[in-house]
């Protein structure tokens, strides 16, 4: 700390500023990387569980391309542009990245090669004062300074367009059509998503339908050649219009999927920025930019467009984006445009021997390029070129993009349906050899009228084949059911649907795995600025030197030196504006506050001026509060800003902990005025007092310069502003509201099993206020490490930060670094971390965690880009409710693949049990197909759009390796499936005599048994799908009513089995049945309901199955390998 010498009578201060908005500094050491060592194998961080044995296992972030390649090619796959049509297209991307190359070297190549080429056949420089839209165009994207210069500069530029370098365009309709017209707007070209007949065509290549195709031409021609046309058609073309059925619906489900993804993917292209049009600061769609707009530009910003910087306050740029290397440069940079240069020396060298126009030699190059990124300082910059008339516009125009990403839920279902799948295509491969080759060409299967189906030497070739066909198509059909092939797609169903759902609670998603990943999340590091309060800020206590000023807006009480001083760091020292509308000079000064939320976050405050105007504050929160706060004391700020001009500026990021201006008054006196979190000795208990009530501290101090001390303007860039010396002027508490909810919202994490902690750049009092209005912190003499301040954890050992990294509640006074080194420590213990951030430099940390939350309103592009998830409305409980979703979406896939499993079991024994006994099959080829229809299609949208509950939130969260069919799962699996085994094997082999059709005919009696059969099977299956809603809740109806999906999906199948068994009996093989029959089917399916309450009163042990298997493996394992030590040891 830097005390002011005694002698001087000045009050010394050290401004150790804090994020002006809770971005925290960040840490300077260089005693350990800061990144995470991975296994290059996983892609996994250390101390993250990955199974590298396991193929159908990926980590959740950063997956490797040979382990996305791995488990692709051992997925078993019947339809691969279906299956895969949501995952990440590795071939695309690799191709995309090549584009990008080709497109920048192309760029800069033909850029540079045209510069000299002009250079070299220029004879007239052009006509001044006269710009035409190429030429505007031309001269930014080759960076040509000669251009710029005979134009007059930025001014000249600006006066051509028609734009107020100070207050911008003026923003009328009008005027933004016009420019639009003239000038084109800021988008490009995309790609149309795909028709519904590409959906139609994709699902059309399974596998196994395309085979059941032609089976059914082949029995169709037979048929009607055998049978003729009247009657032969019937059983190809049934298996004809259910297969057709089957495309429908499953094209119409991808393709509304599809649908909702485009719209999300809108909703995250449409960035929102300031925009400076009539004196105001205004926030417009990035879409709605035009030429001759002036855009503010800060840390963390895009650059939206192409343009010319206008004022640079030490402002850096990322142009990774464009020129492919991640390093940074100043807003003159010269890295990509070296060429160029020369190439304008020499059309300088020629246009002067024209006697023509002069180019400073101090002219540098303040060109902007479009995509790229502020990675420090800030300034303004004038829109030149927007849409495809800049290298951004061009480059997104030449990539496609998709929706290609897969999620670590949705190999794992590959795995499953992989595993199903062979066990299918081994039973159907066993049905089909046993009944073609052990009955059907044996003699032993007879038609419904006791006639042998097949007498070796009497039977046709005709009959034959079409007899083994229809055996054939059992049997493929079989491999339909089982092969779950929409398995996977349900997880895409239920992103789908919950993306959707999670943008009406603020909450959008930039990558799909992050909305099942935040369903196991065990703790979130959360901000406190502007998440768990309301970021509207008010400076409500002040103090000028020791002594109270109450209220802190009474000017009176300020000594005049001090209070112009303060007016003159407050309108310079800032990145704020103050708009004055145009008021008539009779106004009175009587000051009134307003304040409004809009629709997009933004806060806005007006300070009314009599009854005619209002002075309106743009800013960050903190700026505003001291914006406002200079108002009140006074302030005129476009007056005091004319009175003095910036010499050089020490912008604030959370890196470098302060914010400093020096300016130079009139009278050629130099002051450096600085701003920040207050650290102060002499003032430690009133900084203390106001920390204690959860004010945040402020401290602002200035110190004269001599001219003379000031570099010239060739170094000034390289000056670091003094520091020492300073003398105080001001200490302020601003008031931060908790928000609303925000209580109940930690309490709900907590009974959830999910640990909140603060992590915020404030005063470690201030923290602990907070903390304990919020419900984080219980106990008000919490020790260390409960409450720690950045500085102590960094300086602590890897081991030292994860042995306390569990107990952390509160960190204090915590740079970005610091934060970093938690949610790594935090990860090495096992923990599932979300993280939420705001500041470019809070990247790394959401980057790092398992989950990155940025914040949609306060948060930077940069920290927007890093993240997972943007919370829009930057509200703790927004986070709380994405959890929720998160849970919500394994919850879906579990119910989903519960129901699933159950018909699928079912199914195939029934099946395969009646083959082997009977040699016949009592579901055929289009019944079957209709089940498949209702377990695929119907059931993933049934059952994964089921909408969060709150009984989500009284479970543990899930365990990332926790394993996809429970304990419980199998457990009602096992119940209903076991239920539905017996009763349709018992109705399979005595549904005669049971059904009273003993005195019907064999072929009338078999049809209405197998009628019965599959009425009561379909009808099983829609009551176990209430049940399937509610794995471990006795309550199956709770909340039925409010999922209108689910409703309509189970009355549309009802509807359509009715029409199936009593309107459709030529397509199907079924009969019509009388009231009663329907009455007894009704009944056996609705037993499945108090069965299912009966089975989850059956305790299951809390270690799942699969681990007895692998613990039994491992036991014989053990047993081989000793019983081999023991072989080699005996002697010989």
């Amino acid at each position: 700390m830097l005390i002011g010498s005694p002698r001087s009578g000045r009050a010394g201060c050290h401004l150790s500023c804090d994020s002006m908005d809770d971005a925290s500094p960040k840490s300077s050491s260089p005693r350990r990387s800061t990144h995470r060592p991975r296994d290059e194998e996983s892609g996994a961080a250390a101390g993250e569980e990955i199974d590298c044995d396991d193929t159908f296992v990926i980590p959740p972030k950063n997956a490797p391309v040979e382990r996305l390649r791995r488990w692709r090619q051992a997925a078993l796959v019947l339809n691969a542009s279906r299956r895969f049509r949501y995952t990440l297209d590795l071939k695309k991307e690799e191709e995309k990245e090549e584009v990008r190359r080709k497109i920048r070297a192309h760029a800069q190549v033909i850029r540079a090669a045209l510069l000299f080429k002009e250079a070299g056949e220029r004879e007239k420089p052009g006509i001044p004062g006269v710009l035409e839209h190429e030429e505007l165009t031309k001269m930014t994207r080759d960076r040509d300074f000669f251009a710029l210069q005979r134009h007059g500069g930025v001014n000249g530029i600006a006066s051509l367009l028609k734009t107020d370098l100070d207050k911008g365009i003026s923003g009328d309709e009008a005027e933004i059509v016009h420019r639009r017209n003239s000038f084109g707007s800021n988008t490009y070209p995309r790609k149309k998503g795909r028709s519904f007949l590409v959906f139609l065509w994709e699902a059309w290549q399974d596998l196994t339908l395309i085979i059941l195709m032609i089976a059914a031409a082949v029995s169709l021609a037979l048929g009607i050649k055998t049978e003729g046309i009247d009657q032969g058609w019937y059983d190809g073309g049934s298996i004809f219009f259910a297969v057709f059925i089957v495309i429908v619906v499953t094209a119409f489900s991808d393709y509304r999927q599809s649908l909702q993804f485009q719209n999300l993917n809108e909703e995250k292209r449409n960035i929102h920025l300031e925009v400076i049009r009539g004196g105001r600061r205004i926030k417009v769609s990035i879409f709605d930019l035009v030429v001759g707009d002036v855009v503010p530009l800060k840390i963390g910003d895009l650059v939206p467009a192409d343009g010319i910087v206008i004022t640079a306050h030490s402002l850096a740029m990322d142009e990774s984006s464009m020129t492919g290397e991640s390093k940074v440069v100043g807003s003159f940079s010269f890295s990509i445009f070296f060429l160029s240069f020369f190439a304008s020396v020499l059309m300088f060298i020629k246009s002067k021997k024209k006697n023509s126009y002069k180019v400073h030699k101090d002219q540098k190059a303040p060109f902007l390029m479009a995509g790229c990124k502020v990675a420090d300082g800030y300034g303004n910059m004038l829109v030149t070129a927007v849409g495809m008339n800049t290298e951004w516009g061009i480059l997104m125009a030449s990539i496609s993009e998709d929706n290609g990403e897969e999620t670590p839920l949705q190999v794992r279902l590959n795995g499953l349906a992989t595993f199903i799948g062979i066990v299918g295509l081994t039973v159907a491969g066993i049905v089909l050899r046993y009944n073609n080759y052990f009955r059907y060409f044996t003699g032993n299967t007879k038609d419904p009228d006791g006639t042998v189906q097949f007498v070796k030497g009497q039977t046709s070739t005709k009959a034959a084949v079409n007899g083994a066909i229809k055996l054939f198509t059992v049997a493929v059909t079989i491999v339909v059911v089982a092969v779950p092939e929409g398995l996977p797609l349900a997880v895409t169903l239920t992103l789908a649907y919950s993306m959707r759902k999670m943008m009406t609670d603020k909450a959008l998603v930039r990558r799909l795995s992050a909305c099942e990943t935040m369903g196991s999340a065990t703790t979130i590091c959360s901000d406190k600025t502007g998440t768990l309060t309301l970021n509207e800020m008010t400076i409500v206590e002040a103090y000028i030197g020791k002594k109270k000023i109450d209220p802190p807006d009474n000017a009176e009480l300020f000594s005049a030196s001090v209070l112009s001083r303060l007016i003159d760091g407050i309108s310079q020292n800032t990145r704020g504006s103050v708009f004055h509308p145009k008021a008539s000079s009779s106004l009175s000064h009587t000051l009134f506050f307003l304040s409004r939320l809009h629709a997009d976050g933004m806060l806005s405050i007006w300070i009314g001026i009599g009854f005619d105007g209002v002075i309106e504050l743009s800013g960050s929160p903190t700026e505003k509060a001291i914006l406002s706060w200079g108002v009140k004391l006074g302030m005129n700020f476009d007056d005091a800003r004319s009175k003095s001009s910036i010499i050089h500026v020490f912008p604030f990021n959370s890196e470098k902990k302060r914010a400093g201006v020096a300016i130079q008054l009139s009278d050629s006196e130099v002051h450096v005025h600085w701003k920040g979190a207050a650290e102060i000795n002499e003032f430690y208990k009133c900084i203390e007092d106001m920390a204690a009530v959860s004010l945040r501290c402020m401290a602002f101090a200035y110190r004269p310069l001599d001219l003379k001390e000031i570099p010239n303007e060739e170094h000034r860039g390289d000056w670091s502003l003094p520091e020492d010396h300073l003398i105080l002027l001001a200490i302020v508490g601003m008031k931060d509201p908790c928000r609303s909810g925000v209580r109940e919202a930690v309490a709900l994490c907590t009974r959830a099993g999910v640990k909140v902690r603060m992590v915020t750049g404030d005063n470690l009092r201030t923290a602990k206020a907070i903390a304990l209005e919020c419900g984080i912190l219980k106990d008000v003499d919490a020790p260390e490490p409960i409450l720690i301040e950045g500085k102590t954890f960094r300086t602590k050992s890897n081991a030292e930060q994860d042995e306390i990294s569990e107990k952390i509640t509160v960190m204090g006074r915590s740079s970005p670094n610091d934060k970093l080194l938690l949610v790594q420590a935090l990860r090495r213990r096992g923990h599932v971390v979300a993280v939420t951030g705001d500041g470019t430099n809070d990247a790394p940390a959401l980057h790092e965690a398992d989950i990155g939350l940025a914040m949609g309103i306060q948060g930077t592009e940069v920290a927007k880009e890093s993240s997972d998830i943007i919370i829009l409305d930057d509200d703790f409980a927004s986070v709380v409710k994405v959890v929720r979703w998160g849970r919500s979406v394994y919850a879906n896939i579990q119910k989903f693949i519960q129901f699933q499993l159950t018909v699928n079991v079912a199914a195939l024994v029934i099946n395969v049990v009646a083959a082997f006994s009977s040699g016949e099959v009592p579901l055929n080829t289009v019944q079957l197909l209709w089940v498949n229809l209702i377990m695929d299609t119907l059931g993933a949208l049934a059952l994964a759009t089921e909408p969060p509950t709150d009984h989500l939130m009284d479970r543990t969260p899930v365990g990332r390796r926790e394993p996809l069919i429970t304990n419980i799962m199998w457990r009602n699996l096992m119940v209903q499936a076991f239920y539905q085994i017996t009763v349709l094997l018992v109705l399979n082999f005595a549904g005669k005599s049971i059904l009273h059709l003993r005195h019907e005919t064999r072929e009338h009696a078999d049809k209405a048994k197998n009628t019965f059969i599959f009425n009561t099977f379909v009808l099983c299956q829609i009551f176990n799908e209430f049940n399937a809603r509610k794995v471990d809740e006795l309550n199956v109806f709770s909340g039925v009513l409010k999922n209108h999906l689910f409703i309509g999906i189970v009355g549309l199948t009802t509807i359509l089995q009715v029409m199936i068994v009593e309107f459709l009996g030529q397509f199907t093989k079924t009969v019509r049945l009388n009231w009663k029959l329907w009455l007894v089917s009704i009944a056996i399916a609705i037993i499945s309901w108090p069965l299912a309450v009966l089975g989850k009163l059956i305790p299951v042990p809390s270690t799942p199955f699969a681990e007895y298997f692998r613990r039994c493996s491992f036991w014989r394992k053990k047993q081989d390998d000793g019983a081999a030590q023991e072989s080699s040891n005996a002697p010989s």
